[in-house]
């Protein structure tokens, strides 16, 4: 799991920089950064009228430009990164043809997503029975793509579906239909505002409704209200000011405050008519217009940093990281555990089905134990005893969100999230060069990585052996008297269940496996005066029966010989006399002759059950998994029922499938 880490911390520098990298050829071909400002003189009709467009404000009866321009200005500072965005915004609304616009089955379905929505703005057209809409299909169209990029949502209520709803509300005639929430707290009610207008453009409807979103904003017109509302209050102590010189606040500002509805409140300053502004160079405000983030720390003013631009997605994106909700987080820690989980696609090694196998077990997993983990989370924050660590909590976040290198993150979150496809191609290639370095450091391991049926077979025999492992007999099955004179032994058959879904497994195979009898051969070395008089005393002590008897009942027990082993532990002489003393077995270096093995066994001189080394003629015996033991120790352990490999699991009673190497091959074709 930390390797995974790192690797995500290791994307996400990647990111940062990669980010970083774009910004410089940005300003190589252009000579622009995003950050610097623009001059709306230079700008033409159509562009003003996009920003004006992206930013939530009417311009119906402004026919010249030097009108529209001063709007522009009169609502914030505009900068290159937004207007690039109102740009793109508009050619993709241009070429897409799809709306995203719900078609209403009933009361029910509208009473759920309208009426139910506390946090959200609904634009319902309502055709009543056996009559037209009061929008024609394109109107609506391009209503629902005006509205779209506020976070309002459009739907469709056909009478015809249920009229005795229609009725019960009074709809007699087509009209169209606002949903906003009334009051200022979370999970209040919600209103339902019809369009009596006569005019049915685009502009007038959208004007009809920025003016009643507007209304739920706090708006403040004397220089008095003001300083009751500047200073802190309990029930909001974050609050968002718009100083400005406008009739009505931009409608992505209005938006805004429905979305964030308890958690900060939306207040507008209107200063037309302000012919002393002092009260506002006290408080801080020292340009107009002037986005000002009220919070109990300090004042923050929105737009001085990277990628704060006068649009609803940027602003939107700041606001939940100071004042996020538990949602929020919830939602961050699901995508970053996930893109954990995914790395392990490319950090496993070998079959293809392995991969996805492992890949589907570490999603489950994962997103398991996250929710598992946020179900107490959620118990102790609902507590009144954690209020006060809930609201300190919340003051670290803003003190790290409103520095500059939070300002970063949030404009490469912004770019990333506008541009899907980059995001999934540079995550695919550092999945790709992860693999390729795990391949690299994997490749002094000599096994090879099987295909996708032998893996399978692997898989199958894996849960064979260790969620149903065989028994062959009912011998060991305990009495009653065993289970009253020890209760602790029911519980550990509890604990140990091997009595049922156990397949019986014959023991015959056992005398299948391959058995041959161990061979070394002996290498002289040079002895000092010392170890030639500790040996000859050993032989002396030898020879009174003391260790002599113990050492020959071992290799007995291992299939050892008395001959053999006296002729394995006689002395290698050197030089012309014979009085030379003898060097025993613990000061030669003894080399084993491979020669008699079977080609397909491990190489090893010690048996892992008994911890033993092989004694020179003593009978082994090898499984198909390739590993060798002593033939009493590993016939002892199968027929005890465990039908495996003591050292890798295999089954012993399934022999692997023999692969040819490319020279078999070769030589089968010749």
């Amino acid at each position: 799991m930390w390797l995974k880490l790192f690797f995500l911390l290791l994307y996400f520098l990647v990111l940062f920089v990669l980010a970083r990298f774009f910004e410089a050829v940005v300003w190589y071909e252009t000579g622009l950064f995003a950050t610097q400002l623009v001059d709306p003189v230079t700008l033409s009709f159509n562009k003003l009228k996009t920003i004006l467009e992206c930013r939530g404000l009417g311009y119906s009866g402004l026919a010249e430009k030097r009108d529209v321009r001063e709007l522009v200005e009169k609502s914030g500072d505009l900068m290159q990164g937004e207007l690039y965005s109102a740009i793109k915004n508009e050619k993709e609304q241009a070429e897409s043809q799809s709306e995203s616009s719900t078609t209403f089955s009933g009361e029910m379905h509208f009473y759920e997503l309208v009426e139910d929505t506390k946090d959200g703005i609904w634009l319902v057209q309502v055709i009543a029975q056996d009559r037209d809409a009061l929008l024609s299909k394109a109107n609506w169209g391009k209503m629902v793509q005006k509205v779209s990029q506020f976070g309002i949502r459009t739907g469709t209520f056909n009478c015809s579906s249920d009229s005795r709803y229609c009725r019960k509300r009074g709809w007699m005639k087509s009209t169209l239909i606002m949903s906003v929430p009334q009051t200022y707290a979370s999970k209040g009610k919600v209103m339902l505002k019809e369009y009596n207008g006569r005019r049915i453009e685009t502009e007038h409807i959208f004007k009809w409704m920025t003016a009643h979103v507007a209304s739920r904003i706090k708006t403040i017109r004397m220089s008095q209200q003001l300083v009751e509302e500047w200073h802190p209050s309990e029930k909001h102590p974050v609050k968002m000011f718009l100083f400005a010189k406008l009739a009505q606040p931009p409608a992505f500002f209005s938006a805004l405050s429905v979305k964030f509805t308890g958690r900060i409140e939306f207040i507008f300053v209107d200063v037309q008519s302000w012919d002393n502004i002092t009260s506002l160079e006290e408080i801080g405000v020292q340009q107009l217009p002037s986005y000002i983030l009220k919070m109990p720390e300090g004042i923050y003013r929105y737009g001085n940093s990277i990628g704060e631009f006068i649009s609803l997605q940027a602003m939107d994106t700041f606001l939940r990281s100071v004042q996020p909700e538990v949602n929020d987080l919830f939602v961050l820690s699901l995508v970053m555990v996930n893109l954990m989980a995914w790395l392990d696609l490319f950090i496993t090694q070998g079959a293809t089905i392995k991969r996805f196998v492992v890949l589907i077990s570490t999603l489950g997993t994962y997103n398991s134990l996250l929710i598992i983990s946020w179900l107490p989370i959620l118990g102790f924050l609902q507590l009144p005893y954690l209020e006060g660590f809930y609201d300190y909590s919340l003051k670290l976040l803003r003190y790290a969100d409103t520095t500059t290198i939070a300002s970063w993150v949030r404009t490469d979150w912004t770019f990333y999230s506008s541009h899907p496809a980059l995001f999934l191609s540079t995550y695919l290639a550092h999945g790709l060069l992860i693999d390729y370095f795990e391949k690299k450091r994997r490749c002094n391991n000599e096994e090879e990585n099987p295909n996708n049926l032998e893996w399978l077979s692997s898989l199958w025999d894996w849960y064979t052996s260790y969620l149903v492992h065989p028994i062959t007999s009912f011998h060991n099955f305990p009495n009653e008297s065993d289970w009253d004179d020890d209760p602790n032994f029911l519980l550990e058959r509890l604990a140990f269940p091997d009595l049922w879904l156990h397949p019986l497994i014959p023991i015959d195979y056992i005398n299948n496996l391959p058995t041959w009898r161990f061979k070394c051969t002996q290498v002289c070395g040079p002895i000092s005066e010392e170890n030639s008089g500790r040996d000859l005393d050993r032989n002396i002590q030898n020879t009174t029966g003391g260790q002599t008897q113990g050492l020959n009942s071992e290799h007995e027990e291992h299939g050892c010989g008395k001959e053999r082993d006296c002729a394995a532990d006689s002395c290698c002489h050197s030089g012309n006399g014979g009085d030379v003393p003898c060097m025993k077995r613990e000061a030669q270096e003894q080399q084993a002759d491979w020669s008699q093995w079977p080609s397909d066994m491990i190489h090893c001189t010690e048996c892992v059950v008994c911890l033993e080394n092989f004694e020179t003629d003593c009978i082994v015996m090898g499984l198909p998994c390739a590993h060798v033991f002593h033939q009493q120790c590993i016939v002892v352990w199968l027929a005890g029922g465990q039908h495996c490999c003591p050292v890798c699991r295999g089954p012993s009673y399934k022999r692997k499938p023999v692969r040819s190497s490319g020279l078999d091959l070769l030589e089968q074709q010749e």
